[in-house]
């Protein structure tokens, strides 16, 4: 039960940092990068990593742990489905936004700043549904 718990712990904080960048931080990246592109983007980078990092981390070491040994009032496929979100949010990160980050760390770049801000609906998202699955768990 303390799996569960604290993996949705780290689901519902990774919900509210996400909804924060998807609709507040990105899209002022997107508009302020253009006077300083190097400098937000790799300041975005090293500052978002201190807190994403460990939360991501913290998820995917309890979505494992819950597919090895879920407490008994968890439904398998639960465990299954939050699983797959957190790999589609993780797939995500890696494939798009990373890419994304690393061609405006280098020049200000409109179009990428746009893809940026519309790609990550994705991992919102998968990491909102994440959460709604583990929040309807723990209230079943």
């Amino acid at each position: 039960m303390t799996t569960l718990v604290v993996s949705a712990a780290a689901s519902w904080a990774m919900v509210g940092l996400i909804w924060l960048v998807q609709v507040v931080h990105y899209p002022m990246l997107a508009i302020y990068s253009s006077t300083a592109p190097t400098r937000a983007a790799s300041d975005h980078q090293r500052r978002i990593s201190w807190v994403v990092g460990p939360l991501m981390a913290l998820e995917g070491v309890t979505a494992l742990a819950l597919l090895v040994e879920r407490p008994a009032m968890m439904p398998a496929w639960t465990a299954w489905v939050a699983a797959v979100w957190l790999g589609v949010a993780l797939l995500s990160t890696v494939l798009v936004q990373v890419p994304l980050h690393a061609v405006l760390a280098d020049r200000h770049d409109p179009q990428v700043a746009r893809r940026l801000v519309t790609s990550n609906w994705v991992r919102t998202i998968a990491w909102t549904i994440r959460a709604l699955v583990l929040a309807w768990v723990l209230a079943t």
